[in-house]
Formats: C-alpha cells, structure tokens, sequence
C-alpha cells in the first residue's frame, strides 16, 4: 500500500506500580465499584497538590532505553488544558517540550518479508483521565456515566513517525511493542484500558485523519482498513478528505466522526507550577542495569544455545512466559524437538481453546518431550495426549499407560500392516500401477489399527515391503 501514511500514538498504563501517578491512590481498581480509587489529588479538588512517582518515571526511563531512544538530561510536566467529563481537573498533567525520551525504534518484519525499522518519535509520560461508560455507541449513547477510578494512573505515550505503510504492519508493531513491555514487566496487557491506540491515517497528498481510543490490536488494524476504504471512496468521488478525529465503534466495524481535530496550540499547554523539573540523567545508568534480556536478544541466544530455527525461536520468544518455559523444558531434554513441541503443537492448542501457556505444566511438557525422544510414543499419540490433558487433565504417563496407547511392538505393526493391505487391494493395485500417493491410504489404516501408536515412517516401510513381498 504505497499511498497508505500510518502513524501510533500509544498509551502504556504502567499498572504495574502500586500507587498512582501524582497521589498514593492504589493502582488496584480494576474491579473495583466506580469511584472507590479516587482522593483530592487525582479529582482535582482545590488546594490538592500533585508529587510525582519516582518510580513511575524509573519505568518510562525502562521504557524508552528498550526502544533504543536518547533520554533526556531534563524532562518537565505541563498543563494539557481541554474541557471533558472524564478529566475532572479540566486539565491533564502531560509533557510537551520536554518528553521524557526521544529519537528510538522497533524493529518488525514489513509486508514485504524483510525487517523494517519503525522510528519513535517521543516517549512522555502523563496522567490517566477517568473513564465513559456510554449506554449504546458513542454517538448513539442514551447517556454517559463517569468512573474516575482510572484518574491519574501513570500513562507512557509512545509516538511513532508515519513509518507503517499497512494496517497488517500496524499491528506488528504493536504485537512487538507489547512483547517488549511485558518483558519489562511494567504492564499487565489483561487488564482493562492497559494499552489504548490513536492511529493516524493518510493517503498520500491528503489531510489525516486520527481514529482515537482503540483498545486492541486487531481493532487498530480493523479500523485502518475501514479508514483506507473510506479515504479511498472519499477520493475517487472527488470529496476532499477533512482533517478530524473520528471513533472506531468495534459492533458495528465502522468509524465515525466526533469532532474536527485540534492543533497543539489548542490544548494552551504551559508549566505545571506544582512540579519541579526532574533532572533523571544520573538515574539512567541504574535503571539500565535492571534491563531484562529483551525478546530480539533472546530469540538471538535461543538460535545459537538450542541450535532451533528462526521460525522457532522468533515463536517461542514472543511471549516472556513462553519463553519461560521452553527454557525450562529444553534444559532438561532434547531442545530442538522440545521447540518444535511448544511452538508448533502446545501453542496452537492453546490458541485454539484461547488458553495461555499456564494452562499447561512445563513437568507435564517435559514428560512428553522425553517419551517421544525415547520412543515411547508417537507423534500422534503425543498429540493426542496434549489435548486430553488441556480438556480433561491428567499426567501424561498415566495417560499413556491408561488409554493404551504406548508405541505398539514391531510383531503388532506388521500384523496390522498385513490387515490393512488385505483390506486395501483397490489401494495396492493403484500403487502398483504407479500412483505412488496410493500408499498413503493403506499407511492410514495401519494407523487406524493401531490407534495411532505405529510410527507413521515405520509403517509405510513395512507396507512397501509387505505389497514387494507378496508380489515375489
């Protein structure tokens, strides 16, 4: 999509402190009644003065070296003034001239297959506005309640330049970003209003357009792709494209317009006198020193320590709990065939009961792990009994052991090999007239009888063997 010009806003709500950006309110409201986590500081009543989380600022600092950006020697909050039911202040403490950090990027794979730098522009920090409840869509809405639990929770904007070219890479980029942040462990990605999207779209030689608030990643790239059939039609009728903010109503797949877009100057931002400003560069070398081992580094070392693929390794390190535990197993057993086992069978399973990697023991994996290097079990037994236990639980030896299903002796195969040839004679005259696929059928019913405890290689030896066999 050359003509597409996509730019991210993203906000980060470091949930993982326990008190609030400016006040000592917890940070714990998620499933709280409306309202409860509130105090004079984050309502904005008069005569409440604001102090700022050292901590808070410690994690953007994490942040924004993981992005590979230039922090700041200095960094200072403003006043963000702008009128809404949600921010009760009338006012959201931010920063403007002075952000926090400057000038990184993330690597992702492009559309094109190859990698592709996508540079950050800014990284600031700022306070957290309440939250609308609406009662129907947002422009439909029979009324609005207001929860102000979320005020003031400690927020980390990530701006990008328009680098993304695709919906599809707008949403690698925020997969890649929210891998990095949870190996920081400054975020809980479950909860509710964790990470929030403004997208900015454009045509080449058009205005942008800014869709706010979109609160998953395949909602951004959904709303893109709507945006870009709108502009698009906008265009090819003659209609100039307006620059305005418009709202993704993820039921209805649709964006709608909810006001013209505002410039920087109309948010009148000028210094928050009750802050100081923060000189954080001596904090810099400390917070550096508690950087993890981020993802593009790990799949780095799991290709050169475990000898795995790129595919493998890439799969493997996109979530921290994963690689947690492939780690864990490949420690203890063969690490080429326990990645194949995680990455390719356990997490399709996985996604596909939408479960995540703790629903699964890594004792559990590393038994079976063992009992298919030591061929005790087949491949499809392996599967068979990964699945069992996601559905029902249990062990996977006692499994095995219960269900009959430990790979069968050579005497069992080649009588079922015998069975399935007899049976099969139609198959076996395809084969010998040179449809070598045929074959394949006759495999099948060996395995079949065997409930799928033959090895699939052994079997189709033994057939080939057994059809030249009966032919002398």
């Amino acid at each position: 999509m050359d003509d597409v010009i996509i730019g991210l806003e993203i906000h980060v709500q470091l949930n993982k402190l326990r008190s609030k950006m400016f006040c000592g309110c917890s940070t714990g409201y998620h499933d709280a009644p409306p309202n409860t986590h509130t105090c004079p500081v984050c309502l904005g009543l008069p005569g409440s003065l604001p102090v700022i989380n050292r901590r808070a600022v410690e994690f953007g600092i994490k942040v924004a070296l993981a992005l590979n950006c230039s922090i700041a020697e200095e960094t200072m909050f403003y006043r963000k003034n702008y009128y809404y039911p949600d921010l009760p202040k009338g006012f959201q403490i931010s920063q403007y001239d002075y952000p926090l950090a400057t000038g990184g990027y993330v690597l992702i794979k492009g559309d094109d297959g190859q990698e592709r730098r996508i540079r950050i522009t800014r990284v600031h920090m700022e306070e957290d506005p309440g939250r609308l409840v609406h009662a129907g869509t947002i422009d439909r809405a029979r009324y609005t309640l207001v929860d102000y639990n979320r005020c003031g929770m400690p927020l980390l904007e990530v701006v990008t330049e328009p680098d993304l070219r695709s919906p599809k890479e707008a949403r690698q980029f925020l997969d890649k970003l929210r891998t990095i942040l949870e190996y920081l462990d400054v975020f809980d990605g479950n909860l509710e209003g964790s990470l929030r999207v403004d997208s900015n779209i454009s045509l080449a030689g058009g205005d942008r357009v800014e869709v706010k608030n979109i609160s998953s990643h395949k909602g951004v790239e959904k709303a893109l792709s709507y945006e870009i059939t709108r502009q698009r039609n906008l265009k090819r009728r003659g209609i100039e494209v307006v620059q305005e903010t418009r709202h993704y109503d993820e039921l209805r797949g649709v964006t709608v317009s909810i006001r013209t877009k505002e410039e920087a100057h109309d948010y009148r931002y000028f210094p928050e006198m009750d802050l100081v400003p923060l000189r954080i560069a001596d904090w810099v070398p400390r917070v550096r020193a508690e950087l993890p081992e981020l993802p593009d580094a790990k799949r780095e070392r799991f290709r050169e320590q475990y000898g795995i693929s790129d595919d493998h390794a890439k799969s493997l390190t996109s979530e921290i709990k994963v690689a947690d535990f492939y780690e864990w197993v490949a420690a203890r057993s063969d690490p080429r065939l326990a990645a194949v086992w995680i990455a390719d069978v356990l997490k399709g399973e996985l996604n596909y009961r939408n479960l995540t990697i703790d629903s699964f023991k890594r004792e559990s994996m590393l038994e079976i792990v063992r009992m298919l290097s030591d061929r005790e079990i087949t491949d499809e037994v392996a599967v068979t009994v990964i699945r069992t236990i996601l559905d029902r639980g249990g062990s996977p030896r006692e499994l095995v052991e219960s269900m009959g299903l430990k790979r069968a002796d050579d005497d069992y195969v080649v009588q079922a090999v015998r069975e399935a040839i007899a049976d099969s004679q139609e198959a076996v005259r395809d084969y010998l007239s040179g449809n070598t696929r045929a074959i394949n059928y006759i495999v099948g019913q060996v395995m079949k009888r065997t409930k799928g405890r033959a090895d699939p290689s052994v079997a189709h030896r033994l057939v080939r063997e057994e059809i030249e066999r009966q032919m002398c």
